[in-house]
């Protein structure tokens, strides 16, 4: 194993590094741009613990002469690079923490890893027949009256990937990319498909398929997605892996980052991100890539977690992030929802019937369940905007969220429910004399 390690530098020291540092998912493939020198007080560290590496760029600029927009640069994304050691091994701990002491290094560490499952997260078997449409707790027949969705505005699932053969999304899925490169980890736990990012990002585990029915199903032995006209985005960040006797999506931090950002750059209204990592010491976990996705108005939600504790989850727990909590059947709170994030709304997160595997279905509870109905309300509403000529932006969609959902408690905002039960009828009432 050849290990990555990720560095962040300021911004004072870039006329100090080499040029030109080619992106590390094109260096991977093809190596006709190779840069062995970094700094050279970084060099001495890594030569002293007699280890040669490669630099490359953590992230693709979205211009194609190399050239960083403002946005980029003021989420310092020009500023952020991965080492790829030339042979396998770790960079001694001692060797890390010296890098780290430098005075113009922002952040050094080796890679993260980040699940789709949160502790508590089961899939239940597939059944035959559909369940009670969980999406009249939120008023989503009457939303539907007023749009649903349009091909325009689309929303990117950042999961597991998808089960392209599903009737239910059949037609839906109108860009799709696989950021699944294990390199650089011990990849001994997974299965499938971990090490060719040019694969198709075909779901492994089901809970990307399980998402994007949620979203976008047609209803043909389901209920249908919460925005069936809307266009989905495929975007495959986390492989198959082994824990205990299950399987459960896991994949590297930095590059769901990088599959945020090929999101943004390619589109993307709305980003859906049923996943989580716990903060760990340095950068907060995805930080400076939300900060552009915001800048660029684009709508990111994620799932706040499944220990029912105050832990925070990332994205979910960054700011101006929508983070989503899970209610029951009976639109109470679920024991499950973890609430260390800054819960903005919540939504039905408890048997929900969707797509799976083999074109099969199944039933799943958990915030990554919930999330997905507030991703597709989002794109719902930025839909009817879109339908009138106007554009939405991200103050807009919390504006419509806090003023419009259901409290569960007399607090204005409840640790546990945020702003409380979605209610697409007041969002869309609210929304309609916004646009008057």
């Amino acid at each position: 194993m050849k290990e990555h390690i990720i560095i962040k530098v300021v911004r004072e020291v870039l006329d100090q590094l080499p040029a030109p540092i080619p992106y590390w998912m094109d260096f991977i493939n093809d190596k006709t741009i190779v840069v062995e020198r970094f700094h050279p007080d970084v060099d001495r560290l890594f030569d002293e613990a007699n280890y040669k590496f490669w630099v490359t760029r953590e992230y693709k600029s979205q211009s194609r002469d190399r050239v960083w927009s403002a946005d980029e640069m003021n989420a310092n994304l020009h500023c952020t690079f991965r080492l790829i050691l030339q042979r396998d091994g770790a960079l001694p701990e001692q060797t890390i923490k010296r890098i780290q002491h430098l005075p113009f290094i922002a952040e050094v560490r080796t890679l993260l890893l980040g699940t789709t499952e949160f502790p508590g997260e089961k899939i239940a078997g597939a059944m035959t027949v559909v369940s009670a449409d969980p999406g009249e707790m939120i008023y989503l027949p009457y939303a539907k009256e007023w749009t649903r969705g349009v091909n325009n505005v689309r929303v990117a699932v950042l999961d597991t990937g998808a089960n392209f053969s599903h009737p239910e999304l059949e037609n839906k899925i109108v860009l799709r990319r696989n950021f699944v490169d294990l390199q650089g980890l011990d990849t001994s736990s997974f299965i499938g498909d971990v090490l060719n990012i040019n694969a198709l990002p075909e779901d492994q585990v089901g809970h990307g398929t399980h998402v994007s029915g949620i979203l976008a199903a047609k209803g043909l032995r389901m209920n249908e997605g919460v925005c069936p006209s809307c266009s989905l985005m495929v975007v495959r960040v986390l492989a198959a892996m082994r824990s205990g006797n299950k399987v459960v999506g896991a994949g590297i931090v930095d590059n769901i980052n990088n599959g945020i950002k090929w999101a943004v750059d390619n589109g993307a209204d709305v980003i859906n991100m049923s996943l989580g990592i716990k903060h760990s010491g340095g950068g907060l976990p995805h930080e400076d890539i939300v900060k552009y996705a915001i800048s660029k108005n684009v709508t990111i939600v994620a799932a706040s977690g499944n220990d029912g504790s105050p832990e925070k989850y990332y994205p979910g727990a960054l700011e101006d992030v929508i983070a989503v909590g899970a209610v029951d059947n009976s639109g109470q709170m679920t024991g499950f929802s973890s609430y260390g994030a800054d819960i903005t709304v919540v939504a039905p997160g408890t048997n929900i019937y969707s797509s799976y595997l083999n074109n099969g279905y199944a039933l799943s509870s958990g915030t990554s369940q919930a999330s997905p109905f507030v991703s597709g309300a989002v794109a719902l509403l930025k839909s009817y905007a879109y339908e009138k000529g106007k554009k939405l932006t991200n103050t807009d969609i919390t504006y419509i969220l806090r003023n419009t959902s259901d409290r569960l408690t007399s607090k204005v905002r409840d640790q546990k429910a945020g702003y409380g039960l979605l209610n697409l009828a007041d969002s869309f009432k609210l929304l309609n004399d916004m646009l008057s």
